[in-house]
């Protein structure tokens, strides 16, 4: 798939503090991607370069395969952790507003305004004031804030932040509405599991730095050296005397096996069968908070992109 923005070899400092350091990746077009990392790992800074609010001191970020420029702001969209609705204010009133300081007709945001609230389920709410909406319904309101002037790329920070998981869940699904609308959808959460099963495709970086990157299933996938069983038996003694087992674990009737080699499944496998009633035999997945923690751990890129240039970009550097 194309990529929507590329970020290539960004680096920004602030005096003495380098914040981004030859920071590659891509975003690919029509996606909802997680964008990852610590607090001050330089996240808020790569919006701003993003956005053409800042200027690297060196590298470039790419939308649509053009060098971004300040014009460039009006495909992005941007809802902050620091919601910013007037609370006493109409749903119609501050969306018009908000699309009005984007340079729409009163006629044209209001039109927009009306289409983003009944494709989430607010149209019955234009006439309330803020105050009056859940806090769920707070944050949809926000979401059509920032796709009024219709953008093609959307940048959320946060989005669940104080949700409660019915909201959570409504939020989740207005996410994949945007993107089904043909946006690309951009998300900076602390909130991992969610992460994990909304994004396709993930950055995480630390300070300054990428980390990790890749699509979320081969970054949780692991390395085929464990191997999660459930069996009837439960004498497991049988495992350890398995030639290339390095050891193993039991926890709520789930077994945990670490290989030596990837081949030693096999032998695994054919214990396990002789051994009792086999229910369960898979290669363990990693948790994305895994991922993340062990990413954050290291100064080496877990994954690499899969697109040719965001690979020629690594290699360049040596990783």
């Amino acid at each position: 798939m194309d990529s929507v923005l590329v970020l290539d070899s960004l680096s920004r400092s602030f005096g003495e503090k380098r914040v981004l350091n030859e920071l590659s990746f891509e975003v690919p077009q029509g996606e909802v991607f997680g964008f990852l990392g610590p607090n001050g790992s330089g996240k808020t800074t790569t919006m701003r370069v993003v956005f053409g609010l800042l200027t690297p001191d060196s590298g470039e970020v790419r939308y649509g395969g053009k060098r971004v420029t300040k014009d460039d702001s009006k495909h992005f969209g941007y809802m902050p952790e620091e919601r910013g609705l007037y609370q006493k204010m109409t749903v119609e009133d501050q969306l018009v507003y908000f699309g009005r300081l984007h340079g729409l007709s009163r006629e044209s945001a209001k039109q927009k305004t009306l289409h983003w609230l009944d494709r989430f389920g607010l149209i019955e709410q234009t006439g309330s004031k803020i105050e009056a909406l859940s806090l769920g319904n707070q944050q949809r309101v926000q979401l059509v804030a920032s796709l009024i002037h219709d953008p093609q790329v959307l940048i959320l920070d946060e989005p669940f932040s104080g949700l409660d998981p019915i909201a959570t869940a409504s939020m989740a699904e207005v996410m994949h509405e945007i993107v089904k609308a043909g946006k690309t959808l951009i998300f900076s959460s602390h909130q991992l599991d969610l992460v994990e099963s909304i994004c396709e495709k993930v950055a995480i970086i630390k300070d300054g730095s990428l980390v990790a990157y890749g699509d979320v299933d081969q970054l949780t996938r692991g390395d085929d050296l464990e191997i999660e069983l459930v069996t009837s038996t439960h004498d497991l003694r049988w495992i350890s005397d398995i030639p290339g087992v390095e050891g193993f674990s039991e926890r709520d009737g789930r077994v945990r096996v670490r290989l030596v080699e990837p081949q030693v499944s096999q032998d695994l496998l054919r214990g396990a069968l002789a051994h009792g009633d086999l229910r369960e035999f898979t290669f363990r997945k990693k948790k994305l908070s895994e991922v993340f923690l062990q990413a954050v751990a290291s100064r080496s890129v877990s994954k690499v992109p899969s697109s040719e240039t965001a690979n020629s970009l690594m290699n360049a550097k040596g990783v």
